[in-house]
């Protein structure tokens, strides 16, 4: 199981961490292919980045240092309480074909979470 939980967790750190790079460094205007980022402001769009960033981090450097390994379930249980808030914006405006995307990280973060605190 530890083997299944490194590779979930490199899969979803590495996906947050290029997400957050492309919303704190990009210009707002090369992210307009993500549908809320054109009803959302510059700083809400950078604060979305930067805790991307920092989630990306606690699934991934928490384990591979032994520093505070408890960081990545909290992590993944973050991950997994931001998707649940995407889910209703898709929700509020009518854009059901994105919410797969968010149910599919759902359940990833949510075998990390469950995995890591079983480890810990």
């Amino acid at each position: 199981m530890n083997t299944s939980l490194w590779i979930v967790q490199v899969i979803l750190g590495a996906m947050m961490i290029l997400l957050g790079i492309m919303k704190t460094f990009l210009p707002i205007e090369k992210l307009r292919k993500f549908s809320w980022t054109t009803r959302s402001s510059k700083g809400f769009v950078r604060f979305v980045g930067i805790s991307e960033l920092l989630i990306g981090a606690g699934l991934i450097l928490p384990e591979l240092t032994g520093i505070a390994p408890i960081l990545t379930p909290l992590a993944a249980l973050f991950l997994c309480m931001i998707m649940v808030l995407a889910i209703a914006d898709h929700v509020k405006y009518k854009e059901n074909h994105e919410i797969g995307k968010n149910v599919i990280i759902i359940v990833l973060a949510a075998f990390v979470t469950v995995g890591g605190f079983a480890l810990h």
